[in-house]
C-alpha cells in the first residue's frame, strides 16, 4: 500500500489496526506529505520499532527520474519511471525570470499516454497504457519539492484528468491539505477536452479549483478534425456543461484555443469563438500551436496571432496569449511524449 496515496484519516485508521495511536497519523503524514522524505529512516521522531512496522505495511518508494533537461527560459522537464517501468513526464515552469520569485507551476501528468487522440498533441499519438495512482500524481510534486517551492499545479501533462477522476480528486486534496504541501485550491488547475459527464460530476465535488476546457476550435466540423472526442460530446454540449457548472459553482472556467496556421486562426473563426463564448464567465488562453515532430500543424505569424486576440478583446472577451516556455525541450503543450 502506497503510503502517498493516503490521506490522513485513511491513515490513522490504518495506524489504528496497527494499535498505534491517535497522533502517529499526525507525525507520519507530516513525513509523507510536508517534509516529502524518501525512507522511513528520514522520520528521526519516530522509533525504530515503528519505523519497522510501517516498513512492513506500507510502500514508500519514489518516482525514479531518468531525465532531467533545462529549457534556455529555465523550464524544467522531468522523465520518470514508475514502478513498472512505465515512462510520464512532468515540467516545472518558472515566471518572471529566475528561481527565487514567488511564482512556480508544475505541470502534471495523470496517464500513462492518452486515449484521446488529438490530432496536435504528442501524447496522443503514444496511445494509452494505464492510469496514475494518487500516489503517483503527488509524488511528481513530492520529489520535486525539496528542491523548488511549488505554488501552483496545473493537470495538464500527459493523459486526460478527467478519465482518473477519483485520484485526481484524491492527489489534489492531499496536495492541498494544509498539513501537507498546502497548495491552494484556486492556484490548482484541472484540463480536459471536454468529457462531459465528469464536468457535471466536477460541479458537485465541493473543490474550488479552476476548470480548463480545451476547446481549440469554435465550431464542431473544426473540432471533429482535431478532437476525436467531440464526434462523443459536441460543442453544444459541451457549453451547455460549462454554463451549468459555473452556475453551480460560481467560478470562472478557462477556455484552451490552440491557434492554428490556415485551420482555426481565420477571423471569421474568431467571429464564431467570440459569439460562441459570449455571455460565459470566462477566460480564454491562446496558445500558437507548439510544434511535434512532422506535425501537419503549424504556427500562425505573429500578425495573424495579434489580430485574432485583439478581435476577441474588441468583443470584451478577457483573452491572454499564452507565454510559451519550454519548447526547445519538447516541454511545452501538446509536446510531451515520455522521453
Amino acid at each position: 500500500m502506497d503510503v502517498r496515496a493516503l490521506e490522513k484519516e485513511e491513515l490513522g485508521r490504518f495506524l489504528a489496526n496497527l494499535q498505534e495511536k491517535p497522533y502517529r497519523a499526525n507525525q507520519v503524514f507530516h513525513w509523507v506529505q510536508a517534509r516529502a522524505v524518501q525512507s522511513w529512516q528520514q522520520m528521526t521522531n519516530l522509533s525504530v520499532t515503528l519505523r519497522e512496522k510501517l516498513a512492513a505495511n506500507f510502500n514508500l518508494v519514489p518516482l525514479k527520474l531518468m531525465k532531467e533537461q533545462v529549457s534556455r527560459d529555465g523550464t524544467r522537464k522531468y522523465l520518470w519511471e514508475l514502478a513498472d517501468g512505465e515512462l510520464i513526464e512532468s515540467v516545472l515552469l518558472f515566471h518572471e525570470g529566475d528561481y527565487t520569485r514567488k511564482r512556480t507551476t508544475l505541470c502534471l501528468s495523470t496517464q500513462v499516454g492518452c486515449p484521446m487522440g488529438c490530432g496536435f498533441c504528442a501524447t496522443g499519438k503514444l496511445g494509452f497504457k494505464r492510469n496514475l495512482t494518487a500516489g503517483e500524481i503527488v509524488s511528481q510534486v513530492l520529489d520535486l519539492s525539496t528542491q523548488f517551492k511549488i505554488n501552483n499545479l496545473v493537470y495538464m501533462g500527459m493523459g486526460e484528468p478527467l478519465l482518473n477522476l477519483p485520484d485526481v480528486l484524491k492527489s489534489i486534496k492531499l496536495l492541498n491539505h494544509k498539513e501537507g504541501q498546502n497548495i491552494g485550491i484556486r492556484r490548482i488547475t484541472i484540463s480536459t477536452c471536454g468529457l462531459v459527464p465528469q464536468i457535471e460530476q466536477l460541479a458537485l465535488s465541493g473543490l474550488d479549483f479552476v476548470l480548463a476546457i480545451s476547446l481549440h476550435a469554435p465550431n464542431n466540423e473544426l473540432r471533429n478534425q482535431i478532437m476525436p472526442v467531440n464526434r462523443q460530446y459536441p460543442i453544444e454540449e459541451l457549453i451547455r456543461a460549462c454554463r451549468d457548472y459555473i452556475a453551480k459553482t460560481g467560478q470562472r472556467i478557462t477556455f484552451e484555443y490552440a491557434l492554428i496556421k490556415d485551420f482555426n486562426d481565420s477571423l471569421q473563426s474568431a467571429k464564431e469563438l467570440a459569439q460562441l463564448l459570449q455571455g460565459i464567465k470566462a477566460n480564454i488562453n491562446i496558445i500558437p500551436i507548439n510544434s511535434i515532430n512532422q506535425g501537419l500543424y503549424r504556427r500562425p505569424s505573429a500578425q495573424v496571432v495579434r489580430r485574432f486576440v485583439s478581435f476577441l478583446q474588441e468583443k470584451g472577451l478577457a483573452v491572454v496569449i499564452r507565454e510559451e516556455k519550454g519548447s526547445d525541450i519538447a516541454g511545452a503543450c501538446g509536446q510531451l511524449a515520455g522521453r
